[in-house]
Formats: structure tokens, sequence, C-alpha cells
């Protein structure tokens, strides 16, 4: 449980990652698509730009994609369909201060190189508004596709994740599994303030202390509270163990939004159904325990799109984006 004297500043790294994370506050982004899209793993797409605007110009501060490379009937979500880092360069035009975030890159998937540069152009064409979330992946489906084992996917993630940090400094050196730097070439464009802000997703394979020394912060997943208070205390704890800076903690949230404000939670899957009373009581449970922003996924809600982002822009923005 995060008391007042427990606070410690966050670094600072760019725009994009202290905006949205700030000690002893929580506050709120979205999932992209923005839609309701319940029967089927296959959003529509439809009014995707008007939606991404609307958030931001309600107050919503950062919009996140997921990295789904392929359909996987058995995960039975295709995301926002398209490439995050393609998406995410047309969005950068798109908004002008919103947070743009990834939840999360598979870096076992992907050339470190190509992460790196794509992830700096982005930051660069956003003004500094980008958070990479990296993780080891969980649909073993895709890993054949790329002539990848499945099992070692922790292995080259801590790989990937030191080559990408590396790219970021001016004309590395280093040996890594995926190649190796002489010190005679650089990558370009550099991130807008140097370093990109990585958070890792839950495990991805790695130790406690690993995700605590390396991460720019940690992404994790809805749990009742007992069980979040406890790993988010642990994740701190090993932080402070190691005499380093405090990091923020994110978690994502479906959520259903019924028309009457007092209705008792439902439990769907990986969030609930609620009336916006429930929801603000947990999102204030979550602040206590020390969750600093919650990325809500509106794929299972039965209400209209831009009604229900209105109407949590309304009633609990004002508290919880002060």
């Amino acid at each position: 449980m995060l008391t007042q004297t427990d606070l410690r500043p966050f670094p600072t790294l760019n725009p994009g990652y202290n905006q949205i994370f700030r000690p002893g506050e929580l506050s709120l982004g979205l999932v992209l698509p923005i839609e309701r899209y319940d029967q089927g793993p296959v959003p529509s797409m439809e009014r995707a730009t008007e939606r991404a605007q609307l958030a931001e110009a309600l107050g919503f501060r950062a919009l996140w994609l997921r990295d789904v490379p392929f359909n996987v009937p058995s995960f039975g979500d295709a995301g926002q369909l398209y490439d995050p880092f393609v998406y995410l360069g047309y969005l950068a035009a798109q908004t002008r201060a919103i947070t743009l975030g990834t939840a999360s890159i598979v870096l076992p998937l992907r050339h470190p190189a190509h992460v790196a540069k794509a992830a700096a152009s982005v930051d660069q064409l956003s003004g500094g508004r980008l958070v990479l979330g990296v993780a080891s992946g969980d649909r073993p489906e895709e890993y054949p596709a790329f002539g990848m084992g499945y099992e070692d996917r922790g292995e080259r993630f801590r790989d990937s994740f030191d080559y990408i940090r590396a790219m970021g400094g001016d004309y590395p050196e280093g040996i890594f599994d995926q190649g190796a730097f002489s010190g005679r070439i650089d990558m370009l464009p550099k991130p807008v303030t140097g370093r990109i802000p990585m958070l890792i997703t839950g495990a991805s394979r790695q130790s406690p202390d690993w995700i605590a020394s390396h991460g720019d912060g940690w992404m994790t997943y809805p749990r009742n509270a007992t069980a979040q208070g406890q790993i988010i205390d642990a994740y701190r704890g090993n932080l402070a163990a190691l005499g380093d800076t405090d990091r923020p903690v994110m978690q994502s949230l479906y959520v259903d939004l019924v028309p009457d404000a007092d209705a008792a939670p439902q439990p769907i899957h990986l969030g609930f159904r609620s009336g916006v009373d429930y929801l603000r009581k947990y999102l204030r449970d979550l602040r206590q325990l020390g969750v600093n922003h919650v990325a809500l996924n509106l794929r299972l809600n039965q209400a209209e799109t831009e009604g229900t982002l209105e109407r949590i822009a309304e009633t609990l923005l004002p508290e919880f984006h002060q």
C-alpha cells in the first residue's frame, strides 16, 4: 500500500513518459482500436483517426498499440491490424500531445536494429511522445513463421533489449547474439532526449531483479487488489534494494461501462462490466496500490463508443488528471 512517505521521483526521460507517469498519481489511456468488436477477432477500424483525436481532445493521456503480426485464432484478437510502427508514425501526424505507446512490441520476433530505428523515428516525429512497451511474446503459433524457437525467447528478449539500448548511444561498441558494433557506424535519428523509455511487460521470462534493474517501468495485468498490491510492493522493493530511483507501474483493463452509475461489477475478460461509480472506486484503489497508469480497452464495451469516452472524460478524468 502506497503512502506519501513512500513517494520517490521517477526519472525524467521524454515528454510522453513524464506526461503519463507521476509518483502517487494515476492517469488513463486507451488501447487501440477504440471500438467494440466482441463478435470476432477483427475490428472494423472505422472512425479510428477521429476517435484517437477525440481521446486526445477529451484529455486521455495515452494511446496504446499492440504488436500482432498474425491473426491467431487461439488468441482471438487481431489488435489494431496495422503494423504498430507504421501506425505510430501516422498517429504522430494526426495528434499533437497525447503519449503514443506500444503494449507491447514482441522483441524476439523483430531484429533489434529495426526496432531501435523505428522507435527513434517515431519519437522524433512525435516530439518525444513515444513509450516503448516490450515483451517476450505469448503466441507460440507465430514463431515458426519467423523461423524462431519459442522456448529460447527469453534469451533473445534480453539480447534485443541490450542491443536497442546500445544503439541509442553514439557510435556504439559491443557484441550481441544478433549483431556486433565496432564503433564505426551510428544509428540516426537519435531519440529526442537520447533515450527511448522501455517498459517491460509481465515477466517476459526474466528474473524480478533483471526487470527492476533494466526497465524504465513495469507493465502488468489486472489482478485482485491483494495480489496486485503484493507484486507491486515486490517490484518496488527490488528497485529500492538496487538503490535505484523509483519506476512507474501500469496495467491494462477491459471495461464495459453501463448506463446505471451505481451498477455492481460483473467479471468480463481481463476486467469488468459496471457503472461509473465502481470504476471510480477501482481506479482509486489502484492508485493507492501504486499503479500510475491504466490503459482502458473498450473492445467489450456495449454502449456507443464516443458516448463512453465522453462519459469517462466528464466523470473520471477531472479526478485523475489534476
